[in-house]
């Protein structure tokens, strides 16, 4: 079974730990939801969809350690402007302190990583820093909205398990991001399960485009046929695949080769001209990750807006 999986909360604690565990979804309940497939199958396409919206922002955060970065500073900017006002961002070094702290990557990669969405327009310098040695910095606009988003079709795939109303309680009150953002990075960064995946999800995830490549083999799989080892999906071309990915041929016909051989996908007929299928274990795997960040999510969403 999945390890229950959760963060340190510190949101408006006015219900014990334990009333808490008892209204947050774990990843075990999540996994076992027989609602589950359908729900993430709608979360992948809506992703899919978040993605085509702003592929530079979304290629931006197209592996694992990216995404854990991203998640980082976002979670060092909200917590340093809760302590010291609005307009006052963030400072790199401690972006960077908090990425060498939980291993992500090496302080060069993530000095690289946000000089490249400084580049691109993803975060950019507070107003009014200007000549100083060390300028803070903070998310653009369009930054900030996609994570909004990003927040509000997760609670909308826990809405759909449970009945609950989460996307609606986090759209009718959008200032509480800011202090539900920080949680969930805590628990996605303290997660054994999201920091080492399993083979055929991590895999995929350290490649650039992977998660969206999951996401798409996830939302062509054949609807009605989850219990076959093999499910097919109407992909059928891998330059088609690489083209939308903005990968090359030859980097996904690799990454591909790989799953083949340890089982998790395969094509129907001659490789590379017929419908890919993938394997019942890959599903699973797709769906334990899932169940995991969801929980990590619902937590954090229970901690913050409590009964």
């Amino acid at each position: 079974m999945l390890r229950r999986a959760g963060a340190q909360m510190s949101c408006v604690p006015r219900r014990t730990q334990d009333q808490r565990d008892q209204m947050a979804l774990n990843a075990d309940d999540i996994f076992l939801n027989p609602a589950l497939e359908g729900r993430v199958r709608g979360q992948a396409w809506a992703l899919l969809l978040l993605n085509a919206a702003d592929t530079r922002l979304g290629s931006l955060f197209a592996t694992q350690q990216r995404w854990l970065m991203a998640h980082a500073a976002l979670a060092q900017f909200f917590r340093d402007v809760a302590a010291a006002g609005a307009g006052t961002g963030v400072l790199a070094a401690r972006v960077l302190d908090l990425v060498e702290q939980h291993r992500i990557a090496s302080r060069n990669t993530a000095a690289a990583f946000l000089r490249e969405m400084l580049k691109y327009g993803i975060v950019r310098h507070v107003s009014g820093s200007e000549g100083r040695r060390l300028r803070p910095v903070e998310p653009a606009p369009s930054a900030l909205e996609a994570l909004h988003q990003w927040h509000l079709l997760h609670l909308a795939t826990l809405d759909g398990l449970d009945g609950g109303g989460r996307s609606a309680a986090l759209a009718a009150r959008p200032e509480m991001l800011p202090r539900m953002q920080p949680l969930i990075a805590d628990g996605l960064l303290g997660s054994n399960m999201v920091r080492e995946p399993e083979p055929t999800f991590k895999l995929f995830t350290w490649v650039n485009e992977g998660g969206v490549l999951m996401d798409r083999l996830i939302v062509g799989c054949a609807e009605g046929d989850a219990g076959g080892d093999r499910i097919t999906t109407d992909v059928t071309s891998v330059s088609a695949l690489a083209q939308r990915l903005k990968l090359s041929r030859t980097q996904l016909g690799r990454k591909l080769a790989e799953a083949e051989a340890m089982g998790s996908l395969g094509w129907v007929g001659a490789r590379g001209k017929s419908a890919l299928w993938v394997s019942r274990g890959f599903r699973r795997e797709y769906h334990k990750a899932q169940a995991v960040k969801l929980a990590i999510i619902d937590k954090a969403f229970d901690a913050c807006f409590p009964a």
